[in-house]
């Protein structure tokens, strides 16, 4: 067994995994949002503990301050861009994060890429309310690290079967790879836990899983591992779960 890194990485960045609320008039919100997004961005790249102070409730503050504290601890060299992408289909605003740096667990060294996308609600130009809407991360290690593809649906239908793969662009033929996936609860991520993620022998063509998502909506975060002669390769994925209904 291997402790997950990842999954550090996929609490920090959702923040606050909080339902977005009705919001107010698109033609105050448009600019606000790109104000907010630049403000967030320096914010998140300046590294100082007291980041939020002016982007955040009274209420957030706290909860936002602890998380990305622990993140830095775990990915201290990384730069972040944030930017205002298309909103939902029911009229919330969104952002996009994306992240890229390097990160040390167990002796090796993590080329990180990760990207996200939540629902907001500004009042008086604070976050004072966010939902997670998509997230996956990916770290490799190695001096060449690994080219692999991440291929899990970002939106299934309840109780239905569905893949998990990751899958290395360049077979590793008869080498010997392992690799293991777990499902992240809640708790977990709430937490910033790093859970044991049993291995076992894999073909040298990547990771392939057959999965069932639960029976009621929400979501899934799969994590994948994957030990090959090189290094290590680890990815998480949000994967909404919805009604068929």
């Amino acid at each position: 067994m291997r402790r997950f890194l990842g999954v550090t990485l996929v609490s920090a960045m959702a923040l606050v995994l909080s339902p977005a609320h009705a919001l107010e008039q698109p033609g105050r919100e448009g600019s606000a949002v790109e104000r907010f997004s630049d403000r967030l961005q320096t914010a998140l790249n300046s590294g100082s503990s007291s980041a939020f102070d002016t982007l955040a409730s009274a209420e957030l503050q706290p909860v936002l301050a602890q998380r990305l504290e622990r993140f830095r601890q775990d990915f201290p060299e990384v730069t972040w861009q944030v930017e205002p992408a298309a909103p939902t289909p029911d009229g919330r605003l969104t952002l996009s994060l994306r992240v890229q740096g390097a990160a040390e667990s167990e002796g090796l060294t993590y080329a990180l890429e990760a990207s996200e996308q939540i629902a907001i609600r500004l009042q008086d130009g604070e976050l004072v309310d966010q939902e997670l809407l998509a997230q996956q991360s990916l770290l490799r290690s190695g001096e060449r690290p690994l080219a692999v593809d991440v291929v899990i649906p970002d939106v299934v239908l309840t109780g239905s079967r569905y893949d998990v793969d990751l899958i290395v662009e360049e077979p590793l033929d008869q080498a010997l790879v392992a690799g293991g996936l777990i499902d992240l609860t809640d708790e977990q991520l709430t937490a910033q836990m790093r859970p044991n993620l049993p291995l076992a022998p894999q073909g040298g063509g990547g990771l392939f899983k057959s999965v069932q998502a639960p029976q009621q909506p929400g979501s899934q975060t799969w994590a994948v591992m994957l030990v090959h002669p090189d290094g290590v390769v680890t990815a998480t994925k949000r994967v909404r779960v919805v009604n068929s209904n």
